[in-house]
């Protein structure tokens, strides 16, 4: 079992992965940290291949842009993205996406 940093969490979102400017490839995010994201996508991206990525979060008129993301692993489940590089206004719509994810807890 893997240990993670960040919990993980379960979601639907469409994305657009970009290489050198140059090549986009739509994909599905179906899990989603604070650090991270399992993309499945049409492409065989390399292990350490850098991305950028835009987050298309419904009801949002803009993407959630992540500046700067690397490939840690891919497979035939999909791609194993890290987040490495997001501006702060983009961190900030991240974060609170993030929170609202997670588990409300009913007070005592």
């Amino acid at each position: 079992m893997v240990t993670r940093k960040h919990p993980r969490f379960t979601v639907s979102l469409s994305s657009t992965l970009v290489h050198k400017d140059q090549f986009r490839h739509a994909g599905s995010v179906r899990n989603i940290s604070a650090k991270g994201c399992r993309v499945e996508s049409m492409i065989s991206p390399f292990t350490g291949m850098q991305l950028t990525m835009q987050l298309h979060v419904p009801g949002e008129p803009q993407p959630i842009l992540i500046a700067n993301a690397a490939v840690r692993w891919s497979g035939a489940s999909g791609i194993g993205v890290e987040f490495l590089t997001v501006a702060p206004p983009h961190q900030d719509r991240l974060d609170h996406m993030i929170q609202q994810l997670q588990p409300k807890t009913s007070p005592q």
